[in-house]
């Protein structure tokens, strides 16, 4: 988890990359997090980002 949103944006789309996959930017609290967006789950998170290795990445707002 991080408190700096730039630093999350930048690893969320470097692990997009690295797994070839899709990956969610989340807030809980005052932090934000990366999870594979397989594994969310419909977990109690506020869904910030998506970032997809082929499409680039997207607000979800």
């Amino acid at each position: 988890m991080s408190h700096n949103l730039e630093l999350a944006q930048k690893h969320a789309w470097k692990l997009a990359r690295t797994l070839m996959a899709p990956v969610i930017l989340f807030q809980v609290d005052n932090e934000f997090g990366v999870i594979p967006a397989d594994e969310l789950d419909g977990a109690e998170i506020e869904i910030l980002f998506e970032y997809d290795p082929y499409c680039g990445g997207r607000s979800v707002h």
